[in-house]
């Protein structure tokens, strides 16, 4: 009768354990001309004019994003919505925080963090993005978001006046 569950032990032993950084926080900067408060607002009042939206949303092109009292808002041109975010810690023109979680539902949500400062060039804008625990598939949404920050900020870094 000890035998009969031996294999569970097994499989477990023989599946290689992922590496400790494939859940490492995705962390990202970029410096965009002129000063913080600049950033800011162009990262939260204007997301709708650079944020990639035929790549990096629910609705596709034809739809808007919007920093919305605590919320993060895609509306499709068809009026439509969804969240992507919750902000819950909000410091302009510092920083913001928000349970992260665009094309899903809260219960799923990661942690984002995007910070501006002072930088000799301008202001440097870092993302820190984590949490991956808190999605549905932790290891998909890590490799998504490490493949989807770099087209955001390059858009966001054009937008500002660099040239990415």
């Amino acid at each position: 009768m000890s035998d009969l569950f031996s294999h569970a032990a097994n499989e477990a032993a023989q599946t290689p354990s992922e590496p400790e950084d494939s859940m490492a926080p995705v962390v990202m900067a970029v410096v965009v001309p002129g000063a913080t408060s600049r950033a800011f607002a162009g990262f939260t009042d204007h997301t709708h004019l650079w944020w990639p939206l035929e790549t990096v949303g629910v609705y596709g092109a034809g739809s808007y994003v919007e920093f919305e009292e605590h919320l993060v808002i895609e509306t499709a041109d068809d009026g439509r919505t969804t969240i992507w975010g919750t902000l819950d810690d909000w410091q302009p023109p510092l920083s913001f925080h928000a349970s992260w979680h665009p094309g899903s539902s809260a219960l799923w949500s990661t942690e984002l963090r995007v910070v501006f400062g002072p930088h000799a060039d301008g202001t440097e804008v870092r993302i820190h993005h984590d949490g991956w625990e808190g999605a549905e598939d932790p290891l998909a949404a890590r490799e998504q978001a490490a493949a989807q920050w770099p087209v955001i900020l390059d858009r966001f870094t054009r937008f500002m006046g660099t040239a990415g």
